[in-house]
């Protein structure tokens, strides 16, 4: 997993005043939890963007008041007229401690259904799992190579080792669907079939 470093600074002072406070001087607040402490402080929107504005799924290394944490991001607010992140909740990762994240799907191979015509569709393009931090992937990889047309790739066609996915089995994650194009085909050859 890629690494992104994060220097923060201890906050002493709480509240929405003191929040406004630090927004005001480009400076985000942040917690992080899920260790012996929680930890509040605050860093600049340029050392957060590895983790904010990526579609990966990346480990924070965290230095705040001479201490390091290793952590990942568990949530982030978004001021809502101008979408300047506003917070960000950070999971410390803790040795053994078993913990639910979200990991990006990598679909591989190419589908023999798309190989006839047929169009790909992601219907999920991150899951929830629940492993130790060892076990923790930057992302998930999903052999599509046998998807025909008409079917559907499922949670339980995921093999993974030592991380057990939290969703229903029978939920689909991918599939081949009919293109316009190849049901004109289909139907014309019907249509020249039945003369």
């Amino acid at each position: 997993m890629k690494l992104v470093t994060i220097e923060g600074q201890l906050r002493s002072d709480f509240g929405k005043t003191a929040s406004r406070q630090y927004r005001s001087e480009g400076r985000v607040p942040c917690v992080i939890y899920g260790g012996s402490e929680n930890i509040h402080f605050t860093a600049t929107q340029k050392e957060l963007k590895g983790v904010i504005y990526t579609a990966e799924f990346n480990k924070a290394v965290i230095t705040v008041d001479g201490k390091t944490y290793t952590c990942i991001l568990k949530d982030l607010q978004f001021n809502k007229t101008t979408d300047v992140v506003t917070h960000l909740d950070f999971l410390e990762l803790v040795e053994g401690k078993r913990l639910n994240a979200n990991v990006p799907l990598k679909f591989v191979g190419q589908s023999v259904g798309v190989k006839s015509g047929g169009r790909f569709e992601i219907k999920m393009s991150t899951i929830k799992v629940r492993t130790i931090p060892k076990y923790l992937t930057t992302s998930i990889d999903v052999d599509i190579t046998h998807l025909e047309i008409g079917k559907n790739l499922r949670i339980e066609d995921i093999k993974v080792e030592n991380i057990e996915i939290m969703h229903n089995k029978r939920i689909p994650v991918a599939a081949v669907v009919t293109t316009r194009a190849l049901k004109q085909a289909e139907n014309e050859a019907a249509k020249a079939g039945k003369k």
